[in-house]
Order: C-alpha cells, then structure tokens, then sequence
C-alpha cells in the first residue's frame, strides 16, 4: 500500500480487531480477496461505518476492510491517475448520483442480481448499474424556531423566497451540487412542478435567485459552518443537509426542517475500474444491506442519516421518524433530480453557478 493509506492505521486497526480472532474462513469467505479498501471522507461518518458495517464484515468474511479518509473532490482526482497508471488501490469510493453518470468510464459496472440482500431490504433504487445506495438524506429547510415559532416556519422553497413573510437573513450552501441544488430549489419556489423541473430553466432560476439574493447572508462552505450559522444565529433559515440539521435538533438547538421539496441528497458507494479486490467489493456491497435493520439503526443514530435500508425508519418513535429521509412520510416527497442530465452538463451548471456568484 502507498503512504497515503499510513495515516489510517489507527481506524484499520479498530476494524481488524475483530477479524483477528477469527480462525479459518468459511468457503465462501476463502473465495474473497483478503483485503478491502474502501474510501470515505473520515470523521464521524468513517467512525459510523467502521463500528456499524466494516467490523462485521471483518469477522464474518475475514477479509481485512481498510479505510481511507479522503475529501470526494481528492478521491476522483486519485481515482482518474490512478486509472491512468494502472495502478488502482481503492476497492470502493463514494459517489454521488451525478457522479455515477459524470465518472461511469472510471467504474465497474454493477449487477444488481448478485446482490440479492440489496434487492430485498433497499429502498427503490437502492442498487443502480454503478451504484448502490450507503446513505440517504435530503438537502432541506432548516429554521430558527424562536424566531419562528409554534411551527409557523417556512415549508416550502416558496416560503424561503418570501422575505416579507418571513423575514430574516437566508443561508444556502457554495459546496458540493450547488450548481444544480440551488437552482432546483429557485424553481420550485417560482413554481415549477417537480416533474417539469429537467432539462432546467437557468435563466428563469437565476432570475428567481436575483431576487433572493440581498438575503442571504452566508453561502456556507461546510457541514461545519452550515450548523454553526444556525448555532449563532447568523441566518433565521438556510437550505442544509438533513443529517446536520437534525443532528442539531438532536443538540436542542432551536431549530426545525421542513421536508416538503427537499432534494434528495444520496451517497452511493462504487467500484473503480481496476478495483483490486472485487470480489471483496461486491460481497460488502451485499453484506451492507443483509445486516438486521437494528444494526443501520446504529449507525442512522450516530450520523443522522439514514442507509438505504427500507427497513430501519419503523423501528424509531413516531417524532423521530417523521425526521428519517426513508419513512414512508418523506422518501416519496423527495425531489429526484435527472441525474444524467446533470451529469451530462455538469460543467455549464458549474460555470453558470461560478458566473452568477461572481457578479
């Protein structure tokens, strides 16, 4: 392995742990390659998935999972060189929707049929020919609820909008799939029908954010900062990812979300082209999903958000479930975006995006 992987002896080691004590494999297990690679973003996330998924694995594969923290911008960069060079060391990379369309020359298709556990216990869509669903979420209003109160906040993207209703300085993100968020959310709020969102109108969304824009106050870098504009009452409401925003409810900061017109927001996990072990690759992909819906409960607790599992939201109480991106009260309001078209104009979406916020 190369040095990059060196820092992360500590987080093999805890995976390791338990597939130490294992004696001999059973045949299924012999017949995997005895290491696995899989590459996260670290922290929290990594911690989650080690305890929750990566340690099982361990003891009952025993193949040794080692993870790799890297941001997604660095994993495609090292992912395209090392594609180049031959010499590809992930086994499996975190992807999002339009990545799978963008970067699918970089991965190995997926077939679904060899992964019957994703099949029986996934929500729809959990497996896709490039990917298969980890975590789910939703990019969604987040509010001030002692500026708002008795649960007279905004709901929809139209309600973020109107500023004499409900005034107050706004926050929407600059990371990740701004590009197509941001506008998605400015359409809706003019109007537009979910179904008739794709192909976008840009100009009739920037002309739409050109109104909005005196209000907002931070364009938010980070999962980080998203939650500390809301901790120090810098914005009233922002657009923000779920699993922040109701980690912070989790933390009694005053805060609610509304789930009507949130983007659905999915992380899926994906084999490079190249992958060492895939055999390795595919049975965790698999194994992922075979897990007790008890154990995604776990993890959907430490991250706050929720696996893929179709399974898991109705093991928690009615007022927590009614913050789950997969329960039956939320999953079929999500925005699903047209993900190849975005993959396909990716680049104009960015420039648009970098064009607009320059002005």
């Amino acid at each position: 392995m190369m040095n990059w992987l060196d820092p992360r002896k500590g987080a093999r080691a805890l995976v390791l742990g338990g597939a130490a004590l294992l004696g001999a494999a059973g045949a299924s297990a012999q017949a995997l390659e005895k290491e696995l690679v899989i590459a996260t973003t670290g922290g929290l996330i990594e911690k989650a998935l080690v305890q929750s998924f990566y340690t099982p694995f361990s003891k009952a594969k025993g193949v040794d999972v080692i993870p790799a923290a890297i941001e997604v911008p660095d994993q495609w960069a090292k992912v395209q060189a090392m594609s180049r060079s031959g010499g590809m060391e992930f086994d499996i990379v975190t992807a999002t929707p339009p990545d799978l369309v963008q970067k699918k020359d970089l991965l190995q298709p997926i077939d679904c049929s060899k992964l019957p556990s994703v099949t029986a216990n996934g929500v729809k869509g959990a497996c896709t020919p490039y990917g298969v669903m980890r975590t789910v979420g939703g990019m969604q209003i987040g509010y001030n609820t002692e500026v708002f109160k008795d649960g007279k906040g905004p709901r929809t993207w139209a309600d973020f909008w109107d500023t004499a209703k409900f005034p107050g300085p706004r926050g929407l993100p600059d990371t990740g799939d701004r590009e197509w968020w941001v506008p998605v959310a400015a359409l809706l709020a003019d109007g537009v029908a979910p179904d008739k969102l794709f192909p976008l109108d840009l100009d009739r969304a920037y002309k739409k954010l050109d109104k909005l824009r005196p209000s907002i106050a931070v364009w938010w870098k980070s999962g980080d900062q998203l939650q500390q504009t809301m901790r120090s009452k810098e914005v009233v409401m922002t657009m923000g990812y779920s699993g922040r925003l109701i980690s912070l409810i989790n933390a009694k900061v005053p805060l609610a979300v509304s789930w009507d017109g949130a983007i659905r927001d999915v992380g899926y996990m994906a084999i490079p082209k190249g992958a060492p072990h895939p055999k390795a690759a595919m049975a965790y992909l698999d194994f992922f999903y075979s897990l007790p819906p008890e154990q995604h409960v776990k993890f959907v607790d430490a991250v706050s958000y929720d696996t893929g599992s179709a399974k898991t939201a109705n093991l928690f109480p009615p007022e927590r479930r009614a913050m789950l991106a997969t329960s039956a009260e939320n999953f079929d309001k999500l925005i699903v975006a047209d993900y190849e078209w975005i993959g396909n104009n990716r680049q104009m979406l960015r420039d648009r995006w970098i064009a607009w916020l320059g002005r």
